[in-house]
């Protein structure tokens, strides 16, 4: 009886290890879509903010993700990382640079999610 507990106990953790590595990945798509949003309207700061946001779900993501996921959110983590320094950056192409690492994010948060 106590083995049949403890195999449910360590099938309920990794279960919801598993769940909250998705919610991570939702919440930095989610916030990686609305950086590129901003981004696209010409707003560095709040393109930050979302970016930064993304980030840090990014990087719980992929510390749960395995095989091909991780090398993707992996990506995702360097792309937001490039978008948040580039959005820094005072300028219009810094802004567009900062878009379009956005976009590279949301692709490899995409794919790494399937």
């Amino acid at each position: 009886m106590k083995k049949l507990s403890l195999i449910g106990a360590v099938l309920m953790f990794l279960l919801s290890f598993a769940v909250s590595a998705e919610m991570h990945a939702d919440a930095a798509l989610e916030h990686t879509k609305a950086a590129v949003e901003e981004g696209k309207a010409g707003h560095g700061p709040i393109l930050v903010e979302h970016a930064t946001t993304a980030l840090s779900h990014a990087k719980a993501a992929a510390e749960a993700a395995k095989g091909g996921s991780k090398t993707h959110m992996d990506a995702a983590v360097k792309s937001l990382e490039s978008a948040i320094e580039h959005g820094k950056m005072q300028g219009d192409e810094h802004v567009k640079a900062a878009t379009k690492a956005a976009e590279e994010a949301e692709e490899h948060l995409k794919a790494g999610n399937k």
